[in-house]
């Protein structure tokens, strides 16, 4: 009789493991679009035989059957944690490639709408002048010609400065979205040490937890760890960002106004813990740290490059132009004026049709001795074309370090979806064979319950 009775145990122990696989399989499928989720199996086991045997007896049944182990969620903290770092170089890289391919649409070179054509077609205006001295066609198509040039130095100048000023936009609405993420965190972090200590599955604030730690690496370069409560911990360049159910806040300390302006200072930043304010020295990856990157080194530097080609050519012709002498017979004006903290946005040019300055003798002499100098000087090509050469090295490497670091983190990707992604066949399967399961330990019960009904009612039954 208690052989019966076990064996109806073992087979309720049965239905109730089965249908919690089949839950998790259901919930697997549900869930197989769902951002961050990683899939879990339910883990049973065998209930074998008494651990202490009875002292005057032995045990002699087949087992009681299986028990619920727990849920397991199926993912790898080694490749969370690679998954995180990948994805920080991938979104450093991702962030400057766009942003250069955006200022090498601006820079136009080679096209007819650059500086480069501006230049030549500048030193070819001024030969036309050496060749017709007092052709006025002549001297307004160089003054034509200037004045295109400065707007073309101009427009490229606007350009790197729009850049800068999508970029400090840009930082300012990152930072912003890394505090609230840091705040969410911490929440998830004290809900996950709460859930643990009352025994409730953790696998959805898990899956909250790494995706919140995940795109704060993408955004920050942040490197995540997982304590023993659950907890993710995040350091941004060593600095402690969350710890815990404590959230720093990250700040922009110089370089951006409130109002996305520049202060005329590089950009720093800083994290902010209680009344501790630690500033970050180096090592800020992800969008924080590309924006960062482009706006203290490569768009100044760029600007730098521009300006000083813009000065070098003011200063190249203004230096011929004014030993020369006008229609007039007047000494040459400085033919081009400019704002020596800003010279390329701020070229203009500064002579009318007389006093284009093309000869080299005074007394208003038909020669072209001075343009033909201003036509044939070309030392502002040469800085230009070593600009936009570097430049374009500089986009070509940035693309090409996206491509390989695109594939590196595919490769990782594809790793924790083999782990942890919701295979729909898989899942059906595992549901099929749970059912198929429950529906045997159901007719176990049948039996049992037949078998039951003749020891209680029909044995000895004539």
């Amino acid at each position: 009789m208690s052989g019966t009775l076990s064996s109806l145990n073992t087979a309720l122990s049965a239905l109730r493991y089965n249908r919690v696989a089949m839950d998790a399989a259901s919930h697997n499928i549900a869930n197989v679009s769902t951002e961050g989720y990683n899939r879990r199996r339910a883990d049973g086991e065998s209930l074998g035989a008494p651990t202490v045997p009875a002292r005057w007896s032995r045990y002699e049944g087949a087992g009681a059957g299986v028990r619920m182990a727990g849920i397991t969620r199926m993912n790898d903290a080694l490749l969370d944690a690679r998954s995180r770092t990948e994805h920080s170089s991938l979104s450093y890289l991702q962030l400057r490639a766009t942003a250069l391919a955006r200022m090498e649409s601006g820079v136009g070179e080679p096209g007819d709408a650059g500086v480069s054509a501006a230049l030549a077609d500048f030193r070819s205006a001024w030969q036309d002048v050496a060749n017709d001295p007092a052709g006025a066609a002549a001297r307004g198509q160089v003054l034509a010609r200037a004045e295109a040039l400065a707007a073309a130095f101009s427009s490229q100048s606007a350009n790197v400065a729009a850049e800068t000023a999508t970029q400090r936009l840009s930082l300012q609405g990152t930072v912003s979205e890394v505090n609230t993420l840091a705040v969410e965190l911490a929440e998830t972090n004290r809900a996950l040490a709460t859930a643990k200590l009352d025994g409730v599955d953790t696998s959805d604030l898990a899956d909250q937890r790494d995706l919140l730690g995940q795109r704060l690496a993408q955004l920050t370069g942040g490197v995540g760890l997982v304590q023993p409560d659950g907890a993710l911990n995040v350091d941004v360049a060593g600095v402690a960002l969350v710890s815990g159910i404590t959230a720093g806040r990250l700040e922009i300390t110089t370089g951006v106004t409130p109002t996305g302006g520049s202060d005329g200072q590089p950009v720093t930043l800083s994290i902010t813990t209680g009344a501790t304010t630690t500033p970050l020295t180096a090592g800020v990856r992800g969008e924080v740290g590309a924006s960062t990157d482009l706006l203290n080194t490569t768009l100044p530097a760029y600007a730098a490059g521009l300006d000083a080609v813009a000065k070098d050519l003011a200063d190249t012709v203004n230096a011929a132009h004014t030993s020369g002498f006008d229609q007039d017979g007047n000494p040459g004006l400085a033919f081009f004026t400019y704002d020596p903290a800003n010279p390329a946005a701020s070229l203009t040019v500064n002579v009318t049709n007389r006093q284009v300055a093309a000869s080299s003798l005074p007394g208003g002499a038909l020669d072209g001795s001075t343009a033909d100098a201003i036509g044939t000087a070309g030392t502002a090509e040469g800085a230009y074309q070593r600009l936009v050469n570097g430049f374009g090295t500089e986009v070509a490497s940035a693309q090409r370090l996206v491509r390989t670091q695109s594939l590196l983190t595919n490769q990782v990707d594809a790793a924790r979806e083999q782990l942890g992604g919701v295979n729909l066949d898989e899942e059906t399967v595992a549901m099929l064979t749970a059912q198929r399961a429950y529906e045997a330990a159901a007719r176990v019960m049948s039996v049992m319950d037949s078998v039951l009904d003749t020891l209680i009612n029909r044995t000895g039954v004539g």
